[in-house]
């Protein structure tokens, strides 16, 4: 798509012969370099640097209370040496069950600091879904909200932790926000002794950062160190941890940094409305945004009102969301008649980013909304639309700086030469540009036949009485069906039957779902993926 909206003609989007090594090169954005200098030290340094050349810059923001890049690195240093006296070491794993809040940065680099292993936890998650990831991993201490204490301490005696830090977000509120939560005056006064009980069997986050701050001489952890152990979302199966360096994340925040070098080191703004315990907004956010030295703006949640609100006074020069959030967020700006301009970038992921969000976005912002493409795997980022005029809507873009690809078809996860099999399957054209077709397990094989669920999601998408589709493969006979779960625009007016008769017209005969079954909503990931696994146990009952 062009700067001023106009779509240009649709590239060629086959398995081509590349002759040309690396040829996405010759479509990078004017100052993105082809290659990054190989990473050394540790993320620990992320914060350290930002800190000694810009301490008086604010480091977070939340609900309006700022905390500037020294005070950042004293609160990890402080926290650190409580946990070391907790008794964590070098190697050690521990797990944060947190959503974004000030205290979730310092918790990840505190433990970073002491050479131990973060594991990210979905505070919301079911208590099943934590117990497996904590028998999985092998956690004995735990920082977590308060909100997920209870779900922790009932862990049953084989997976009983050692030390559970509790983290009460509203601390980090100023005070007035506070008791406008009606949260009681008392409570905004507790001492810390009163803190020490209020839940019970943990240690207060109060407590932990009121330690002196960790001795310089305390030995740091090195670039090939593991540093993190990121669970995937589960899109195909039960969420497994991938498990990544320093130099791993590290150099992704550098590939970032490079990638956007009209961002100015030190005078920027970050909004984290992703989820810091999902792989994409922890590289964004956590370790991008730290090795920027920004003004990392902090929620909970994404709520259009607050981010609306936070926009009035400082709007985010990098914006790091899904389509959908892009989408309320310009329906909220426009009831409001709040302004989106200065929006310099927004770089979406996790699912189709689709014209009529982009070109309404960009008009209102003059700045830029481009699609990535990622993996936790791959810590995570591995391709972007270049941030110009050259980006191509419909395309996840270029292998970033540094990043070497190929488009083949395998069964195997790493190759025997080391190459990482990321189970999409992808068409790239001869400019480089790579568009996902869809995920090699979840394509539907019906009657020896090979479907795209992606391909008749679009087309059935086409359709005006669809909102949203997702489309699965139900086994019945020993065949799959193509089945397709729709949340119509109207309920009372749509007809399934009309819809199969309208696809028939689109779609080869084996194509045609079989059965179109009727939901309120789609189950989507934390940052609204849609989850096939799940929309085909919606179908079958779990069966």
């Amino acid at each position: 798509m062009s700067r001023d909206g106009a779509t240009d003609p649709p590239a060629r989007l086959d398995d081509v012969s590349i002759d040309t090594p690396r040829p996405w090169l010759a479509s990078y954005a004017p100052g993105v370099p082809h290659d990054i200098d190989e990473p050394t030290g540790s993320l620990v340094d992320l914060v350290e640097e930002s800190a000694r050349r810009f301490p008086k810059r604010v480091a977070l923001e939340f609900f309006g209370r700022t905390t500037t890049y020294a005070e950042l690195e004293e609160q990890v240093l402080r926290a650190a040496n409580g946990l070391r006296k907790a008794g964590v070491s070098a190697g050690d794993r521990v797990a944060i069950v947190l959503p974004n809040c000030p205290q979730h940065v310092v918790a990840f680099y505190a433990v970073l600091r002491l050479g131990a292993i973060v594991v990210e936890h979905n505070p919301l998650y079911t208590p099943r879904e934590l117990r497996h990831q904590f028998e999985d991993h092998g956690a004995k201490v735990a920082i977590v909200w308060d909100k997920s204490v209870a779900t922790v301490q009932d862990f049953p005696a084989d997976v009983a932790l050692d030390t559970i830090v509790s983290v009460d977000l509203t601390r980090a509120m100023p005070r007035s926000t506070r008791l406008a939560l009606s949260l009681p005056v008392a409570k905004a006064r507790e001492s810390r002794a009163k803190l020490t009980t209020k839940v019970r069997g943990t240690t207060p986050w109060d407590d932990l950062v009121g330690n002196r701050k960790l001795a310089k001489r305390h030995p740091r952890p090195a670039t090939d160190d593991v540093a993190l152990i990121q669970y995937t979302s589960g899109t195909t199966g039960t969420p497994k941890g991938a498990v990544l360096s320093h130099g791993n994340l590290l150099a992704n925040a550098a590939q970032a940094r490079a990638w956007v070098p009209q961002i100015r080191r030190g005078d920027n703004v970050v909004y984290a409305v992703l989820p810091m315990f999902h792989a994409y907004g922890l590289t964004l956010c956590l370790t991008f945004a730290m090795s920027m030295a920004s003004r990392l703006v902090l929620f909970p949640a994404f709520d259009p009102a607050l981010v609306l609100r936070a926009m009035r006074k400082h709007p985010p020069t990098f914006l790091p969301a899904v389509p959908p959030i892009y989408a309320r967020l310009q329906h909220a700006a426009d009831s409001a008649k709040v302004s989106l301009e200065g929006i310099e970038i927004g770089i979406s992921g996790a699912m189709p980013l689709s014209q009529d969000v982009v070109e309404p976005w960009e008009a209102r912002t003059g700045g830029y909304l481009v699609e990535g493409y990622g993996l936790s795997e791959c810590s995570p980022v591995l391709m972007a639309n270049p941030v110009s005029p050259e980006r191509r809507l419909g395309s996840i873009g270029l292998p970033l700086s540094s990043t070497e690809a190929r488009a083949e078809a395998t069964d195997e996860v790493f190759t025997a030469d080391g190459w990482f099999r990321t189970g999409d399957i992808v068409a790239i054209d001869a400019d480089g540009y790579v568009r996902i077709v869809d995920r090699l397990k979840e394509l539907i094989i019906t009657g020896g036949f090979n479907v795209s669920p992606s391909e008749v999601e679009d087309t059935l998408m086409r359709h005006p009485s669809v909102r949203e589709v997702a489309v699965v493969g139900i086994t019945q006979a020993g065949n799959e069906q193509v089945v397709a779960a729709v949340v119509p625009k109207d309920p009372a007016t749509f007809d399934a039957d009309a819809l199969r008769t309208w696809s028939r017209e689109h779609l080869t005969p084996y194509k045609v779902p079989r059965r179109i079954v009727v939901v309120d909503d789609l189950p989507r990931s934390m940052i609204g993926k849609v989850l096939r696994r799940k929309v085909r146990d919606q179908i079958t009952g779990g069966s």
